[in-house]
């Protein structure tokens, strides 16, 4: 009756709880722009405090060669299997900062709703796993399980530096499985449990023409506009089919089978009412496949940024000097990363007009595509899990966004990720007016005390002792 009793203790500490959310969720983490570096400091050691509070152990900073990771343990129960447990500390940034209905950092509660940039993708989440272990160690004095955290500041920009800190601390990290407070559930009123992601690169384009701005009369007409030739450039990287024109981007796409298109047939998804949903009409993507197999199981190449030339109040007539985008693909078995930049940069190299000079610059992280065995023990707990808490099945589901940690910590340690976070993907995380709802805190955290109570019946240890 351990988890009952430390779900007791939460429901009796709510108050509290909510408040270490939204003390987390005020400090400005974001790790793609260094004029957040502070924040990034902050978060860490806010984390590395309030684990020390929770009853964990060697609670520290961690240094990479970017942001730092924050780790901490427990490690008394040897007879016990050792879990993995990550999340992340850094969020994406608030811009566009005039769409939000409140600061992005001032933590705003509205109908159940706690609003701040980050609060589901991850901090949310993170409190979720944090409060679940300080419930059990205050009321019982221990864990069920052996557990080792790890809480990366660099997710939102690829993890770049997770592989080499994994790699050098193997020994330190071995663990039976990952249990991940990152991730998302697919829809806030269906139960699932995601089970694959697709991977990703980016890259950045520019185009530049002259050594400077040029007055458009002037010159007009008589020279290279980087603008117009970086517009080219973009379309000709998809067909009027919305499949990737680029030579060679579905060589190592496996085919998908009948059967795993009729699995995804048969969910419970309506096209149109997830339209309405968020804003969008009907048309784009590739021809031939449903929506959610091309989010799910098909690559994409998107636009993610654009510029150049004047972008004030009124106009000013200049031809630009240069030009640029920013591209990401999200990828799919067995898709090379680091192939498929080289292919997309020697497609804008031989499509780049004359006049103007091209240069493709990936961006450092990257990462393979994962999926879990969907017989794995950790799974299959998390599955009976929410099943209980819900009381319907639980729909296995795939996720088109990307969590690189899956396929680094299969390579790196040999161990498998259960995606166990209680996010949903309609709270707007990497977008103005993020959101978790308090209803998933409480849901998650009652629900992180049954798995930790329960993973005993799980132990496997999937990769090298």
């Amino acid at each position: 009756m351990s988890d009952a009793v430390a779900q007791a203790w939460v429901a009796a500490r709510r108050e509290a709880v909510v408040q270490s959310l939204t003390d987390y969720a005020a400090i400005p983490s974001v790790s793609t722009d260094p004029a957040y570096a502070e924040g990034i400091a902050r978060a860490a050691a806010w984390l590395v405090q309030h684990l020390t509070e929770a009853g964990l152990e060697h609670a520290g900073i961690r240094p990479t060669a970017g942001h730092p990771v924050v780790t901490a343990d427990w490690l008394h129960a040897p007879d016990a299997p050792t879990l993995l447990i990550y999340g992340h500390y850094d969020v994406q940034p608030p811009d566009p900062l005039d769409k939000w209905h409140s600061p992005p950092f001032t933590p705003t509660l509205r109908d159940g709703r706690l609003y701040a940039r980050g609060v589901s993708d991850d901090k949310g989440p993170v409190i979720v796993a944090i409060t679940a272990l300080a419930a059990l160690l205050a009321t019982t004095g221990r864990l069920p399980v052996n557990v080792k955290l790890l809480l990366e500041g660099e997710e939102e920009m690829g993890s770049a530096h997770l592989e080499p800190f994994v790699t050098a601390h193997a020994d330190d990290l071995r663990a039976d499985f990952v249990l991940s407070a990152d991730g998302a559930g697919w829809r806030a009123d269906l139960p699932s449990i995601t089970v694959a992601s697709r991977g990703i690169c980016s890259l950045d384009v520019t185009v530049q023409g002259a050594a400077k701005d040029l007055h458009s009369g002037r010159h007009g007409g008589s020279v290279a506009n980087p603008i117009a030739a970086l517009a080219r450039l973009l379309a000709s990287l998809h067909d009027d089919s919305g499949r990737v024109a680029v030579a060679g981007f579905y060589d190592r796409v496996l085919a998908l089978s009948n059967s795993a298109r009729a699995d995804i047939a048969a969910l419970p998804f309506d096209e149109a009412a997830y339209l309405a949903s968020i804003g969008a009409r009907p048309g784009g993507g590739e021809a031939g496949y449903s929506m959610l197999e091309r989010n799910w199981v098909r690559p994409s190449l998107e636009f993610n940024g654009i510029g150049g030339g004047y972008q004030g109040t009124g106009g000013k007539t200049v031809i630009p000097a240069s030009a640029f985008a920013k591209i990401s693909c999200r990828l799919v078995p067995d898709q090379d990363p680091h192939e498929i930049l080289k292919l997309i940069a020697a497609h804008l190299h031989a499509h780049c007009p004359p006049g103007v000079t091209l240069s493709a610059a990936p961006h450092p992280g990257v990462s393979q595509p994962y999926a879990i065995p969907e017989d794995h023990p950790g799974l299959v707990l998390a599955q009976q899990i929410l099943a209980d808490l819900h009381g319907q099945r639980v729909l296995p589901v795939r996720m088109g966004a990307t969590v690189p940690i899956g396929e680094i910590f299969a390579r790196c340690l040999g161990i498998d990720t259960v995606f166990f976070s209680f996010a949903t993907s309609d709270e707007d995380y990497h977008a103005p007016n993020e959101f978790f709802r308090l209803s998933s805190l409480w849901r998650g955290i009652d629900a992180w005390i049954a798995y930790l109570c329960r993973v005993p019946a799980t132990r496997r240890r999937a990769g090298p002792a």
